[in-house]
């Protein structure tokens, strides 16, 4: 089987991910760059309870990043990610269950939400910090398209309760203004860039 080829951005540097998310695995492949991935480390991530919702991904980001420092290398960039729904100001994180996977969607129907996802990157030397919304208008979602939506794809590892690219993107979203990679988990268009400009530093 013929090897795909990689788009190499990166110079000597190398990109390693510290996440579990298999949505991130899958959107840094589709970027054509080589990537190490780390085995999962269980992170505490709670925030201040004053902290603006929108600055929740990116200390959560960083939080994320630290126990990984140990494991860098010289050449190294560790990406860490976090992605919350902002919905009526108050941070939606993941449901534990069904029924707050149920009553998560039914306060998303027929309103205007937003995602944020925080990215940090880190080297040896420095880290740097960014994130990135989009907003997101889902249409009046029938109780029967809830449940059968959180029946049949368990979306209990997604913030806010659902995919963007699942069943439930498909038919109940309205509008959506932004990054639409953002929703899945990462701000690809901007994390290239960055990406890119640390290849020609020394960062």
């Amino acid at each position: 089987m013929e090897e795909t080829s990689k788009f190499n951005i990166l110079g000597n540097k190398k990109l390693v991910l510290g996440s579990a998310s298999p949505r991130r695995r899958e959107l840094i492949a589709g970027l054509g760059l080589e990537v190490r991935l780390l085995e999962p480390i269980e992170v505490d991530e709670s925030f201040p309870a004053r902290m603006r919702p929108e600055d929740v991904p990116v200390y959560v980001s960083q939080k994320k990043a630290h126990p990984y420092q140990a494991l860098l290398g010289a050449d190294d960039i560790l990406l860490t990610a976090d992605t919350v729904v902002i919905n009526r100001g108050e941070v939606v994180g993941k449901p534990h269950d069904r029924r707050e996977a149920l009553a998560m969607l039914r306060n998303l129907s027929a309103r205007t939400h937003h995602v944020v996802t925080g990215v940090t990157l880190s080297t040896l030397r420095r880290q740097l910090s960014f994130s990135a919304t989009t907003e997101v208008e889902f249409a009046e979602l029938m109780p029967e398209e809830i449940e059968y939506y959180v029946d049949t794809y368990r979306p209990y590892d997604k913030a806010g309760a659902y995919g963007i690219q699942e069943w439930i993107g498909q038919v109940g979203i309205k509008s959506i203004r932004g990054d639409f990679y953002n929703v899945m988990g990462l701000p690809l268009r901007e994390l290239y860039e960055h990406l890119r400009r640390i290849s020609v530093k020394h960062y």
